[in-house]
């Protein structure tokens, strides 16, 4: 049976078939894309860099419907701007930190999650098609490692401490010298 499709639809594919993941990738480009530009907003110490960022994303938001068009140049700068950042943070997180912090940081956060599910959800779309650009994946994943190391310069910008995290589930590892 064919869904209604409103006259009012937002975005032509909204009724593709569940097994098809474009759409679905699509909509959280637009979104990571979209709280880019919120935290563009926020942090205008960073503002060009994630206007940039916010501007690749994009580019890579039609990629499974069509073709990668972020550059090799441009996920270098990426991958540079994860380098910088690991180098201006190097300290600050040395196992697990909470998902907290000044409202900026929280955002960044959020993005780092968000990373995570895209590079998630483009598996699952390769399993279901075999189908997706081998730097696609190199790009979301920068995505998300960008943005946890945002989070915790944005921490240290605000003068807002890390807040330690020991899992019960995954215990520090036992000391070699006991």
């Amino acid at each position: 049976m064919t869904p209604y499709r409103s006259p009012y639809e937002a975005y032509p594919f909204l009724c593709d078939p569940d097994a098809d993941m474009r759409c679905d990738f699509e909509i959280m480009t637009d979104a990571i894309a979209s709280r880019t530009g919120l935290l563009a907003a926020q942090a205008p110490e960073r503002r060009e860099e994630l206007l940039k960022l916010d501007e690749l994303i994009y580019h890579a938001n039609p990629t499974l419907r069509t073709f990668f068009s972020v550059t090799e140049p441009e996920i270098a700068w990426l991958a540079g701007r994860v380098e910088a950042l690991r180098r201006e943070t190097d300290g600050l997180c040395r196992r697990f930190v909470l998902p907290a912090g000044s409202p900026r940081a929280c955002v960044a956060h959020g993005l780092r999650v968000d990373g995570k599910a895209l590079v998630r959800l483009i598996y699952r779309h390769c399993e279901r098609t075999g189908e997706a650009h081998d730097r696609l994946i190199d790009f979301a994943s920068l995505v998300s490692e960008y943005f946890f190391l945002l989070a915790l310069w944005l921490n240290r910008a605000d003068g807002v401490a890390e807040i330690d995290f020991e899992s019960r589930n995954y215990p520090a590892p036992k000391s070699r010298e006991a």
